[in-house]
């Protein structure tokens, strides 16, 4: 694994080799039970838990052109990572396959955009979404979100003036992350990424 990554790299949002920085482990972790796989509620624990870790969260270098991260120890051997958000950066459409997740803002807030629709698992191109299926919700620090299989949604920062940090988890690791545009009611995949896109 690369010494740093994004839960959800974008084109152009890679840390230039100058704002890379090395993986640690946090010592907030939610103990599974033995070789079980951790459940969201786990999953929501510990990025709340994580969250909350001042020492952990000042150690991130905050970026004002691109996003940065550190990748985390998560529980029961799921992927986690902390995450840095300047001013007006954002994830762009996606979904994160087969795992379940949660992320909590550490700083700053987040908005989260979402559809409340499960797409085809593969097999297709463009999708026209039917009216009612967008949520928007403002993570406000503290507060976070988790989520199941083949969640679809875009996470941003909106501030034009302050940083945010969130800390992320994933279980099983990421399989894979479909990226999509969005053109009003029309959703389009535009790529598949594996692991090795992004460590």
């Amino acid at each position: 694994m690369s010494s740093a990554h994004s839960a959800v790299p974008t084109a152009g949002s890679v840390p230039s080799p100058s704002s890379t920085f090395s993986p640690v482990s946090s010592s907030a972790s939610v103990a599974s039970s033995a070789g079980a796989a951790p459940t969201i509620a786990e999953l929501l624990e510990f990025v709340r838990r994580t969250a909350r870790n001042e020492a952990l969260i000042a150690s991130l270098p905050l970026d004002p052109e691109g996003r940065t991260w550190i990748r985390l120890e998560g529980p029961g051997g799921s992927e986690a990572w902390l995450i840095g958000w300047p001013p007006g950066t954002g994830t762009g459409w996606h979904d994160h396959a087969d795992s379940i997740g949660a992320f909590t803002t550490a700083a700053g807030a987040l908005k989260e955009h979402s559809l409340a629709v499960r797409l085809p698992t593969d097999g297709w191109k463009t999708l026209e979404l039917t009216d009612g299926v967008d949520r928007s919700r403002e993570l406000a620090t503290g507060q976070g979100r988790a989520f199941g299989q083949n969640h679809v949604h875009e996470v941003l920062n909106e501030s034009e003036e302050v940083h945010a940090v969130s800390v992320h988890a994933y279980y099983p690791p990421l399989p894979r992350i479909r990226r999509f545009s969005r053109t009003g009611a029309v959703l389009r995949l535009e790529q598949t990424e594996s692991p090795g896109d992004w460590q």
